[in-house]
């Protein structure tokens, strides 16, 4: 971590005995940072502070934090701002004890170092095996707890960029890192994100400008047959913009044109090559 901020403070650290270290309770935001500027701040201020409240986590002011991230961003050319909130320090077991207080960090990481020809030529994906659970209390958060995505990372062969992972129900949800997108005879379809998933910021943002390009987009329940069937796939997230997908197992797919609009409508949202 280039540089890091503890409550407001310099720091290297934190407490053993934090919640979000022992049981993974809190929430965090990952945004791309270009020429000293978080990139689509206010869409993450909007979702942390949602994922806050449903968790019962108080939250700075948002001026504060703001200004944080601004001390952590200055002067770097590029890189990853990374922002987590916890319930704090607090006694064993699972039920929080009275004196605990939320711990914030707020830390500046090094771009990371994806091909440029991720997103011109497009990636590998593949199925996992690991299962993404449906908890509708946890839908859409951006919450500490990554084990199934951890696990279903594992399982990438080395020419795969990403994995995608389905539901018990048999729905595909998202990639381990990355929300889905799929065009299908013309219309613009991302999964239901509902009962599981991180609602993305990009993948906002790709839904609410899709129509501006008289793209129809919508919201539905997608199977592993519906992505095979698609006409182009791609993949969403704050650092890496839209990246298509070339092929997920023995299926190939073009970088279309649909895709390559919707790269360039977002354009100003991402971080350069």
């Amino acid at each position: 971590m280039n540089f890091l901020l503890i409550n407001g403070e310099p720091g290297e650290s934190v407490s053993a005995l934090d919640r979000g270290f022992q049981y993974g309770d809190g929430i965090f935001e990952t945004l791309a940072v270009a020429n000293g500027e978080p990139l689509l701040w206010e869409a993450h201020r909007r979702r942390f502070f949602h994922g806050a409240a449903r968790l019962g986590i108080a939250a700075p002011a948002g001026e504060l934090l703001r200004r944080e991230a601004e001390q952590v961003c200055r002067g770097a050319p590029r890189g990853v701002l990374k922002i987590m909130l916890t319930r704090g320090v607090s006694g064993r077991g699972y039920a929080p004890g009275p004196e605990a207080a939320p711990t914030r960090t707020v830390g500046l990481l090094p771009w990371p170092d994806y091909p440029a020809r991720h997103r011109t030529d497009g990636v590998n994906a593949q199925f996992c095996h690991t299962l993404i659970t449906r908890h509708n209390i946890l839908a859409g958060l951006k919450h500490l707890n990554r084990l199934e995505q951890i696990l279903a990372r594992m399982e990438l062969s080395g020419e795969c960029a990403e994995g995608l992972m389905q539901d018990e129900t048999g729905h595909v949800i998202e990639g381990t890192m990355t929300n889905l997108f799929v065009v299908s005879r013309g219309t613009l379809l991302t999964p239901d994100l509902s009962r599981s998933g991180v609602a993305g910021v990009m993948r906002d943002l790709v839904l609410e400008r899709a129509p501006a390009l008289s793209i129809d987009c919508r919201v539905a329940g997608l199977k592993r047959e519906d992505i095979l069937d698609a006409d182009e796939v791609f993949l969403t997230n704050s650092l890496i913009g839209v990246w298509p997908v070339r092929r997920i197992e023995s299926r190939e797919y073009p970088a279309g044109p649909v895709t390559r609009r919707i790269q360039e409508a977002v354009r100003d949202a991402t971080v350069a090559d």
